[in-house]
């Protein structure tokens, strides 16, 4: 096997030291990228969590209004009674 010319053996000892830092720069941007990616699917399941918990408070909401809404109901019903009792009101035809 033939030597190598000193000076080509530096030209490739330095390339192989640039492609050496640009795969370490790689790896470093990959793995910042790698950390802002698993927060930002953290910061979705957190969402889908919040999204999860309004539908529940959003249908206790809704049966609430139901039974406010039907004892205001009652409510109507045991007045107009009442009113008619005393003579406040016409009787309905």
């Amino acid at each position: 096997m033939t030597e190598m010319d000193p000076a080509m053996t530096d030209l490739v000892l330095e390339h192989l030291r640039a492609i050496r830092a640009d795969i370490q720069s790689t790896h470093e941007r990959l793995d910042s990228l790698t950390l802002r990616v698993s927060s930002v699917e953290h910061n979705v399941a957190s969402l889908h969590g919040d999204f999860a918990s309004m539908r529940v408070d959003m249908a206790a909401m809704r049966a609430d209004m139901a039974n406010m809404s039907s004892r205001i109901d009652r409510v109507e019903q045991r007045l107009d009674r009442i009113d008619r009792r005393l003579e406040l009101s016409e009787a309905p035809a």
